[in-house]
């Protein structure tokens, strides 16, 4: 894969990025979903809840590092995308210029990274300020990477199929929100239903929910690991190939 040319696209995402840092707004938005979900559900609903693991809100934080970090890294990169492809068709402006397939999806991946990082950097200090047994870990760090990887290449596919913004709302529905919810952020996967778990293991939030959690490193643990890593090669090489069919 010929990545020649990642970085202005990077550096022209990150500049971007770097105006809206500036307002108050997009800082109190990037924190206020999660830090309404370790309310409602870690301080509210998740005193009734033990689990035969430890602290409720010790299982919830890192979830909700996990959901944070995939709908960061995704939405931005499919909404801002697809919103140049389509309407201000500055994306054609991109395919035209002397960068390749391969370096417009890494910069668009790593700009998109960086963005998922930023939000779960954001909820992992309310962790740490907000929970005393909450710790950062080499799985916490290294599942957290490789979700914002992985979600940012699945946003470049969105991005580029999405025939209008709207219809991005479409697959957020189809795809984002049944992760959000189903893939262990808020309870155990071993605790659905035999005939859901087989399902809700396809989801590639159910594994970084599993790796994110982990202490050591075991099968289970391998087993995510590998499965991240499939999810992230495939969304990789399709959204490479979406860009370098582009022909509108």
């Amino acid at each position: 894969m010929n990545l020649t040319g990642w970085y202005p696209v990077f550096l022209r995402e990150m500049l971007l990025f770097k105006r809206k840092l500036l307002k108050v707004s997009y800082l109190v938005s990037a924190m206020m979903v999660p830090l309404i979900y370790l309310i409602v559900f870690g301080f509210g609903l998740g005193r009734n809840v033990h689990l035969s693991s430890g602290d409720y809100l010790a299982f919830l934080i890192p979830g909700l590092v996990a959901m944070s970090s995939m709908t960061n890294s995704y939405s931005w990169i499919a909404g801002a995308l697809n919103l140049n492809r389509v309407y201000f068709k500055t994306f054609q402006v991109l395919v035209q210029a002397p960068i390749t397939a391969g370096g417009i999806m890494l910069g668009e991946v790593l700009a998109g990274m960086v963005k998922g990082l930023f939000a779960a950097s954001l909820l992992i200090g309310m962790g740490l300020f907000l929970h005393g047994s909450f710790t950062l870990t080499p799985f916490l760090l290294l599942a957290t990477l490789l979700n914002c990887f992985m979600f940012a290449c699945l946003g470049v596919i969105i991005g580029m199929v999405a025939k209008s913004h709207e219809e991005t709302s479409t697959y957020n529905n189809f795809l984002i929100l049944p992760m959000s919810f189903f893939s262990g952020t808020f309870f155990p996967l071993d605790r659905v239903p035999v005939v859901l778990k087989w399902f809700i293991y396809l989801f590639p939030l159910s594994h970084t929910n599993i790796l994110i959690r982990k202490t050591s490193f075991d099968t289970p643990a391998l087993v995510s690991l590998l499965a991240m890593g499939v999810y992230t090669l495939v969304f990789l090489v399709v959204g490479t190939r979406l860009i370098s069919n582009y022909g509108e």
